[in-house]
């Protein structure tokens, strides 16, 4: 295809989004499911103007995928502005550990038995597939850092943190199909991808976060220093904690996400209870540095800053992978068994897993049944999959895994994005009602 004509169907594409915004809000439409119509209108359903083989590109999508999801776990994580002592925070964690690890082992089974998948392939597909997706689930995540809204919390913290906790059960499965060394009894497995790789990875962005918090609202309270390069602050911090985290063989998705919790931490540590519209405000009313510049705001302002940036960063990501995703339809698998697995995914084993994880927690029926049907799919699970692909899966199940993972995927774009917007409208009127 013309290098030209790709800049038609970007800007024709970006443009349109741009047109169209205010009026996708209003419609039971998402903006993904429009990526993805285009998608398939420039694939080789459509007019084939976008034609590529995802298992000899594995490692292009990989990439491309990776940077989409860095970003949004990053604009994630400065997201909750909830105090660590919170007890809303044992709902995502347990969504990310109990609820994942349920999940896991339910489309293992499924895999097996409905799929015809061994083992090792079927816990690698409840790997790919278990992680809920930081990238199209901004519709059901917070709205801003002071939401501390059950339901929207604990979507977002567990789409944060369950993006890195599937890394194990990847790891797991490809193990298991002879690609990686698991040790004896599964004790490296245990020891390395489990519990370093986990720890090694919070421990990584949490210090980092906090440290280049720190160091840039020091310089510019003090030195009047650091000021106007949010973009280059936000893009850095995920550079480093990314970088340093997989240098030190831990999970750099665990990494990003805790750097933007530290982030908006150290924010939190000087500003108090003070709530982030007063920033904005602030903002509204004066020049950019000297609101970056004033004592007591300078903090809260860099978060602001930088959060913005990262969300712009990850709309962008999203726009090019769903994309991709639509011209990738033609390797989706719509037989009667890969349909009805995505159906047991979704109805099933979803809400089975959400509910076994939230047992006894402070939720109400509707918000537990909220968490279980909005359990969506995308971009993080590309990334794993192709990560999959990369490291030696192509030779054995790839085909399969592959159907399934792009059906599931696009599944979840259209029946998700045509229910949340009624959804949630109807959640917070009850909500304000109630």
């Amino acid at each position: 295809m013309p290098f030209s004509l790709w800049f038609i169907i970007a800007g024709a594409l970006l443009t349109l989004m741009a047109l169209m915004g205010t009026t996708l809000k209003r419609l039971p439409l998402s903006t993904a499911q429009v990526y993805l119509l285009v998608g398939i209108g420039i694939g080789p359903l459509g007019i084939g103007l976008l034609v590529f083989d995802p298992i000899e590109h594995a490692r292009i999508l990989e990439i491309l995928s990776e940077i989409a999801v860095i970003l949004s776990l990053f604009a994630a994580g400065l997201k909750l502005r909830t105090p660590l002592s919170d007890g809303r925070w044992r709902l995502p964690l347990r969504l990310a550990t109990i609820s994942m690890t349920v999940t896991v082992g339910l489309v293992a089974v499924a895999g097996k038995y409905l799929l015809g998948l061994p083992w090792g392939a079927a816990v690698l597909l409840g790997a790919v597939l278990a992680p809920t997706d930081p990238v199209l689930a901004s519709d059901v995540q917070i709205r801003q850092p002071d939401d501390r809204d059950r339901l929207r919390f604990s979507l977002t913290g567990e789409a944060g943190f369950n993006d890195g906790a599937a890394f194990p059960f990847v790891m797991l499965g490809l193990g298991m199909l002879g690609l990686r060394d698991l040790g004896e009894w599964g004790w490296k497995w245990w020891a390395v991808d489990v519990f370093w790789a986990i720890l090694g990875g919070i421990a990584i962005g949490w210090l980092l976060g906090r440290g280049v918090g720190r160091l840039v609202v020091y310089l510019r309270q003090k030195h009047k220093e650091a000021v106007g390069a949010d973009d280059f602050l936000a893009l850095g911090l995920v550079a480093l904690s990314y970088g340093i985290a997989l240098y030190a063989h831990s999970y750099a998705f665990l990494a990003v996400f805790a750097a933007g919790l530290a982030l908006r931490y150290e924010e939190r540590r000087h500003t108090g209870d003070k709530p982030s519209e007063e920033v904005e405000e602030m903002a509204r009313q004066a020049e950019n540095e000297e609101v970056a510049l004033d004592e007591n705001v300078a903090p809260a302002w860099m978060a602001t800053a930088v959060l913005g940036f990262a969300e712009q960063a990850e709309r962008m990501g999203a726009v090019v992978l769903v994309v991709l995703v639509g011209a990738l339809m033609t390797y989706a698998s719509l037989t009667w068994e890969t349909l009805a697995f995505v159906a047991v995914l979704f109805l099933g084993i979803r809400p089975l897993a959400v509910s076994i994880g939230l047992l006894g927690s402070r939720t109400t029926g509707i918000q537990r049944g909220l968490m279980a049907w909005f359990g969506i799919r995308g971009i993080g699970s590309i990334y794993y999959l192709m990560y999959a692909e990369v490291h030696g899966v192509y030779d054995l199940f790839s085909g399969a895994i592959l159907g399934v993972v792009l059906t599931t995927i696009a599944a979840s774009v259209v029946v998700h994005g045509l229910s949340v917007t009624p959804i949630m409208e109807w959640y917070g009127r009850r909500k304000e009602s109630g």
